[in-house]
């Protein structure tokens, strides 16, 4: 019994001493922890935060897209663009020349450029598709306005069977590309993580579209490739997050741990490299929407531009607030997982599993404490203390033979 006694000091000392060690973590800040992996947001318990704000989003766009639709350009609605170089010509005379022409000068889009490296100004006006008779009569009305030849202005147009055919196409390429991908995300993880980012990814656009509803911006073919551009990005983004999750579930395989532990877990660990991701893809789109299409004047970056700023935040923001939690609903309902639903670690818990902590072990800890505190001692029974700080009995001598 004494052996006993001493053995239940060690193990007292050194629990206690295993509670006094200042983690890793505990020295450093906020920044520290983010860099190093180590923060413990509550990422699941937050999930219908996210989910909801997405679908609030969603039905915004939606909404948009139904009674204001997209500001297509020339390429796909059809039209013709009349480029008058002028260095003083106002939108209010080219929308006044239409008119005189017996064409609609208030539905006109009309926009001023100025080249920078030769400092020449251009008035461009775009109007519907019109017959040939019409477009030379506006050409020379344009001409004898700011004083010039007819050869000096650029008439271009485009059949909107151009843009139709463009947008098949991109539709056709579109569905290609969500069964090759939904495919291999089945093969290499599994088929809820193929759903749950095919969700995300076209969250993401249908997110970027909406926006462009919303603001009035112009849809052209380069605002399509940078749609389509946004869905590797947003693919990318899910895979590294979703990539983490697996191995963090095979890491939990042997413990009894709930499904979301292994999704906080996994997004605390690889928050700082989706924020690096993030950064990295968005601080060159900056440069180009700054520095090319403001100060430069490249215009024609400017919808690419656009297009891939907002399609690029909105994949970061999926990847960890709608694809994560979507594959954590849907794994819940598994045999495995589905006891412990309303179950999973917050605080100072959750601290030890993202630093590489066991829960199997804590929880059994814990569950005995519990048990032990929850069971009382009938009146009058002796007590663990009691029995153990009794007399020891002496010990028989062996008769030497």
């Amino acid at each position: 019994m004494t052996e006993l006694m001493d053995t239940e000091r060690e193990v007292d000392t050194e629990t206690d001493s295993d509670d006094s060690i200042a983690l890793p973590h505990e020295r450093r800040g906020a920044f520290g922890r983010l860099y190093h992996g180590e923060t413990a947001i509550d990422f699941y318990g937050r999930r219908w935060w996210g989910l909801g704000l997405s679908a609030l989003l969603l039905l915004v766009s939606a909404g948009s897209l139904i009674t204001s639709g997209l500001n297509l350009s020339l390429d796909f609605k059809g039209g013709v663009v009349w480029d008058v170089p002028s260095a003083d010509m106002t939108e209010e005379q080219a929308r006044t020349v239409l008119d005189d022409n017996g064409l609609d000068g208030s539905s006109a889009r009309v926009t001023i450029q100025t080249n920078q490296d030769t400092g020449g100004r251009t008035v461009s006006v775009e109007v519907g598709d019109q017959p040939d008779t019409v477009r030379q009569a506006v050409q020379d009305a344009f001409a004898t306005e700011v004083g010039v030849t007819a050869d000096d202005i650029s008439t271009s147009s485009t059949s909107s069977t151009w843009g139709k055919s463009i947008t098949e196409k991109a539709l056709r390429a579109l569905v290609v590309f969500l069964v090759l991908v939904a495919g291999f995300i089945a093969w290499r993880l599994e088929w809820r993580m193929a759903a749950a980012a095919i969700a995300a990814m076209l969250h993401d656009v249908l997110l970027s579209v909406g926006v462009y509803s919303l603001i009035g911006f112009e849809v052209t073919p380069a605002t399509v490739v940078a749609f389509l551009t946004i869905l590797g990005f947003s693919l990318y983004d899910t895979i590294v997050v979703f990539d983490k999750v697996q191995e963090n579930q095979r890491r939990y395989t042997a413990a009894r741990i709930p499904y979301g532990d292994v999704i906080n877990v996994s997004m605390n660990q690889v928050l700082m490299r989706s924020i690096n991701t993030s950064v990295a893809a968005v601080l060159p789109v900056l440069s180009l929407l700054v520095l090319g299409a403001g100060i430069l004047g490249a215009t024609t970056l400017r919808e690419f531009a656009l297009a891939l700023l907002v399609g690029l935040i909105t994949g970061s923001y999926s990847s960890i607030f709608v694809a994560a939690p979507l594959v954590a609903i849907a794994k819940e309902r598994e045999p495995r997982y589905r006891t412990m639903r309303k179950q999973h670690a917050t605080g100072a818990e959750l601290e030890r599993l993202v630093l590489g902590g066991t829960p199997s072990g804590r929880r059994e800890q814990r569950g005995r404490q519990s048990s032990t505190v929850a069971t009382p001692q009938p009146t009058g029974a002796p007590t663990a203390e009691a029995l153990l700080t009794h007399t020891p009995r002496p010990r028989k001598k062996k008769r030497r033979v």
